[in-house]
């Protein structure tokens, strides 16, 4: 075999071996409207998520403001549409301060609800226990 024949197979195989090395690049918009029951906080929040299918690692960084007193937690919950609720499926920790980034590898079937558009996160508060914030994860 000739050196550019050899060089051209190297150049194959690794790229072959590297496969697809990119993340799912996801969204939640936070709001009190999105809560169920809706609330009338005028908090907002954005959550930047991103999942690598690879390796099933979903990681975040969730941002908000304006909420009614501080975060007392923050969670993914799942499987729901817009306007269901689900239980917690991961919690975000260190929800207190904005912002909090995180991550988590995720099971096969919390990755296929997370893909399906079946995922939201809310922001809880005191005064708000069971949501004050929320926002469905969106592609």
């Amino acid at each position: 075999m000739s050196k550019t024949m050899l060089a051209t197979l190297a150049l194959g195989a690794t790229i072959a071996f590297a496969g697809p090395a990119f993340a799912e690049k996801m969204k939640a918009t936070l709001d009190g409207k999105s809560e169920v029951p809706a609330t009338t906080s005028a908090g907002t929040g954005t959550a930047d998520i991103n999942y690598d299918a690879a390796t099933k690692k979903l990681s975040w960084k969730l941002t908000y403001s304006g909420l009614s007193g501080p975060a007392t937690a923050a969670h993914f919950h799942g499987p729901a549409a817009a306007g269901a609720n689900a239980g917690v499926k991961v919690p975000i920790a260190n929800a207190g301060t904005s912002p909090v980034e995180g991550s988590a590898t995720l099971t096969d079937e919390q990755a296929a609800d997370l893909l399906a558009g079946k995922y939201y996160v809310n922001v809880h508060t005191a005064a708000n226990p069971g949501g004050e914030i929320r926002g469905q994860v969106t592609k």
